[in-house]
């Protein structure tokens, strides 16, 4: 494993990186960042937590020292995409530890917030633009920002592009870019759709990748609760109050069903706060601020935080519904283990849930192991059914657990014969 300054980064960012007591690069950095810095386009694969930020910051950053200039009016000489706003911000922040004793200006567009602040601040030009692609193609049709000028183009969790429908907004940006151009574009899922993504928008790009796509971090253990409907709110208390005071990430399919939970949670003493769709970016912003700084341990979110927290202090990460896309349970329990720290991740499954289980456990091509109930019956029997009927037809393939006789086995009447 090398040192940063075996890197051969710009003196700023090694003296960024000391001030930040980092001294050896991640695996993803290792491998990434002498490419990038060769001028390689990349398409990078890595569990998240690993340090993905850095491996493209960094050589970003390192390429612009080494062209100094101001930016034009409503230019940017840079533009890093990113599927939600807490990402957006995280990535800027640490973007900006990197610049802070350099002239290289970052910005940042996202939905929620004035658009005309952001027309006033990209009238002047920036070095670095961090944007989601909706507010970014608001600004575009009011002729507020000029993509003529980007060298350098990352696309950050890729993956959630697509499954939010940001190809559209892709295509619409790919065009008023600059060429020649670098490309960077970094996922820790590899779905089909990515490959295509990566030939739209790549040219003979590196790949890099240091683990197998949709693999959890190896320093999380995970685990699965069989519970009924009814058995959630009690189970997670019981979860919660084993380890008092641990920052704990619970997840909830819907922002209706995030809010009541987090109330609920409240009312019997939990020091609890939650974030989502429905809550203003100021709102978000505060909550995941008290969270980092442990004012409050548990934050109750949709998927809308899965990829938006980077809290090295996370300790459990407690699916109180299973996610419907196999591939946000990735995202979601790496926001733990981060930095090189362990992590817990537990989830909870109801009889309605067990496909969704499957699915997870396919995609990780692995099982996880259970902490307490089993497998409800009927869906197991059903399993176990499909098992013995695979390839055939007939009674056993197509059983049914409510007690009726399945439609091929009813007595059928004899058909009368018509009169000649």
């Amino acid at each position: 494993m090398f040192d940063f300054d075996m890197l051969g980064l710009a003196p700023e960012l090694n003296q960024a990186l000391k001030r930040a007591k980092l001294i050896q690069p991640t695996p993803i950095q290792n491998q990434a960042i002498p490419l990038a810095l060769d001028g390689q386009d990349i398409l990078g694969l890595a569990q998240t937590g690993t340090g993905k930020t850095l491996a493209f910051g960094l050589p970003l950053i390192d390429h612009l020292l080494a062209q100094p200039g101001k930016p034009a009016p409503k230019t940017t000489k840079s533009l890093v995409l990113a599927p939600t706003r807490e990402l957006v911000n995280q990535i800027a922040d640490s973007l900006r530890a990197l610049t802070h004793k350099t002239k290289i200006r970052v910005a940042t567009v996202v939905g929620g917030q004035s658009i005309n602040k952001q027309v006033m601040f990209l009238a002047r030009g920036t070095d670095i633009l961090v944007a989601t692609p909706g507010r970014l193609i608001d600004l575009m049709d009011r002729g507020a920002v000029d993509l003529s000028s980007v060298k350098h183009l990352v696309l950050d969790e890729a993956d959630q592009m697509l499954d939010m429908g940001f190809i559209h907004a892709l295509r619409r940006i790919a065009p008023e870019l600059g060429t020649p151009r670098q490309t960077m574009l970094f996922s820790a899922t590899m779905p089909k759709q990515m490959e295509e993504l990566s030939r739209a928008y790549l040219s003979n790009p590196k790949r890099v990748q240091v683990s197998p796509p949709g693999k959890a971090a190896d320093k999380i253990t995970q685990s699965v609760h069989f519970v009924a409907r009814s058995e959630k709110p009690a189970k997670l208390r019981e979860i919660l109050s084993q380890d008092a005071g641990a920052l704990t990430l619970v997840f909830s399919r819907t922002k209706h069903g995030a809010e009541k939970l987090m109330k609920g949670l409240v009312s019997d003493g939990f020091n609890a706060a939650s974030i989502h769709g429905n809550k203003t970016q100021g709102q978000r912003d505060r909550a995941i601020k008290a969270f980092r700084q442990g004012e409050i341990n548990v934050l109750v979110a949709t998927d809308v935080a899965a990829r938006g927290i980077d809290i090295p202090g996370v300790a459990y990460v407690i699916n109180y519904d299973l996610p419907t896309v196999p591939d946000n349970y990735v995202h979601r329990i790496g926001r733990t283990a981060r930095a090189g720290r362990e992590g817990e991740a537990i989830s909870f499954c109801t009889t309605d849930e067990v496909d969704q289980l499957r699915q997870i456990q396919k995609l990780m091509k692995a099982e996880i192991p259970v902490a307490s109930g089993s497998m409800p019956e009927a869906v197991e029997k059903t399993k176990q059914a499909r098992h013995r009927g695979k390839g055939r037809r007939g009674p056993s393939s197509n059983q049914n657990l409510g007690g009726a006789k399945p439609a091929a086995q009813k007595r059928r009447r004899p058909r009368r014969r018509k009169a000649a």
